[in-house]
């Protein structure tokens, strides 16, 4: 195989993966500049409003700002060139990142729940909230809303589940704002106990949300192979490649967004080394190119099942 083929898939890869970087830091400082307005604008008018609705989303909006910095952190590192102590590059940071925002979302969820139940716990306390409360809440979803399109169509575009994980948070921001703003209108409507139900609404999608981010980054750290249509994918790549016979033991596993792949090729037994070797070459090639694919070792197995289909039938 000639080297120049080598070279300029691996410049492929790298120009694929500066733009996942770009793309990342791109939408994510777009999110940075809208939640930290978010924040200061919901906890403000939430407190002059005593709308413990508006204060619990404008503390989810802060939790979002932590989180794309978290994201941040995360794409910078993700992108390092592999060195000796990891061998493989550092894609996993954007598994850790996902690790760290579902944690974050739990925590948060659960400090929302907690400030619910006490509210409930005294519904005469609970104050009738200002008419104030119901335009933020509302300009809040519209922005979210917007907010999340945008986010998930570039995670898409680049393929980074660290992306949607974000995207997603924000969706569950402007879902939160909507369950938000029917609270604001109940409690306006006469029904006080309404804001907190809101409140308690929206921490337990949070913590729902948080569980679920968590739970999947956990198993993508030990070692998750990649979907079944996926691998299949995968298979088929390998098994049209020129001289492969047969594929057995093809074995991925998830490494941040990309994967890495292990398989057992069979070439004709009667090949020399070196052919059997540019088989194996080309097959790593192909599969990079067309797929999700970090690295692929490919274990080349003799077959005679090139000699049996040449056999004279009796």
């Amino acid at each position: 195989m000639p080297i120049s083929h080598i070279d300029d898939d691996e410049e492929d890869a790298e120009h694929s993966a500066a733009k996942r970087a770009a793309a990342a830091a791109q939408s994510t400082w777009v999110s940075v500049v809208v939640n930290l307005v978010l924040t200061i604008v919901q906890i403000t008018a939430g407190l002059f409003a005593k709308s413990q609705g508006l204060v619990a989303d404008g503390i989810h909006s802060l939790s979002d700002l932590v989180a794309d910095f978290v994201v941040l952190f995360a794409n910078h590192h993700s992108k390092k060139e592999a060195d000796e102590d990891h061998p493989y590059g550092h894609q996993r940071y954007e598994t850790a990142a996902s690790l760290v925002l579902g944690g974050l979302l739990l925590a948060v969820g659960v400090g929302m729940l907690w400030s619910a139940f006490r509210k409930l716990e005294a519904p005469e306390s609970v104050p009738t909230v200002h008419i104030l409360a119901l335009w933020i809440a509302g300009g809040a979803l519209v922005v979210k809303e917007l907010l999340f399109r945008y986010m998930l169509t570039v995670a898409k575009r680049v393929k980074s589940s660290m992306l949607v994980a974000n995207a997603w948070h924000a969706r569950s921001d402007a879902a939160s704002s909507l369950v938000v703003g029917l609270g604001i209108i109940g409690n306006l409507a006469g029904y006080p106990i309404l804001d907190p139900i809101a409140a308690l609404i929206v921490g337990f999608m949070v913590s729902k949300m948080g569980w679920k981010f968590a739970w999947d980054a956990l198993h993508d750290l030990m070692d998750r192979s990649a979907d079944e249509q996926e691998v299949q994918a995968i298979r088929q790549t390998v098994v049209e490649t020129p001289g492969v016979l047969g594929v057995h033991d093809l074995r991925t596993r998830k490494m941040g967004d990309l994967i890495v792949v292990d398989a057992h090729i069979e070439v004709d037994a009667t090949q020399t080394v070196e052919a059997g070797h540019d088989i194996a070459v080309n097959v790593r090639q192909r599969v990079i190119k067309r797929h999700r694919v970090l690295n692929l070792m490919a274990h080349v197995d003799p077959s005679q099942r090139a000699d049996r289909d040449h056999l004279p039938v009796h």
